[in-house]
């Protein structure tokens, strides 16, 4: 039983962190596209910039929704944590979207278009989630050791 009541409760958290995935992807999506074909900034610098604007809406829903019965160890090192393993992801996401896309081009035989480009990025977002989850929930957000009597 304990590991059943184990599960769901992973199950719980991991349903309300895809929750706020979900949204921070479509602030992610959305900024990257205004950058990248509204503004002509380079995909790169796009993601990384698009990565870090949904950022804000990852801690707070993190924070304050998924992880908000996890131990509270100050906000600082908690932040700075947040911080840190975003900046890995961030950097990771940027790696396998630079590379998607030299490989999307030399698979074409010419420049990515908007379609390979997102597909490329969606792509990138999904191995970056379970990336981050794991962070998250064992480092970030992690649980309290029990307190010894």
């Amino acid at each position: 039983m304990k590991n059943d009541s184990r599960l769901r409760r992973l199950a719980s958290v991991g349903s309300r962190f895809l929750v706020v995935g979900a949204l921070s992807t479509l602030i992610e999506i959305g900024v990257f596209n205004l950058l990248v074909y509204v503004m002509g900034v380079d995909v790169v610098w796009g993601k990384i910039i698009a990565s870090l604007v949904a950022l804000v809406n990852a801690y707070i829903g993190n924070r304050e929704w998924t992880f908000k019965h996890r131990d509270r160890r100050g906000r600082v090192n908690e932040l700075v944590l947040f911080l840190i393993t975003n900046a890995v992801c961030t950097g990771l996401g940027a790696l396998l979207l630079w590379l998607g896309v030299l490989g999307a081009s030399a698979i074409l035989g010419r420049d990515a278009g908007p379609f390979a480009v997102n597909f490329v990025n969606l792509v990138s977002i999904a191995i970056v989630v379970l990336v981050r989850f794991a962070l998250y929930h064992g480092i970030v957000f992690r649980v309290s050791p029990p307190k010894q009597p």
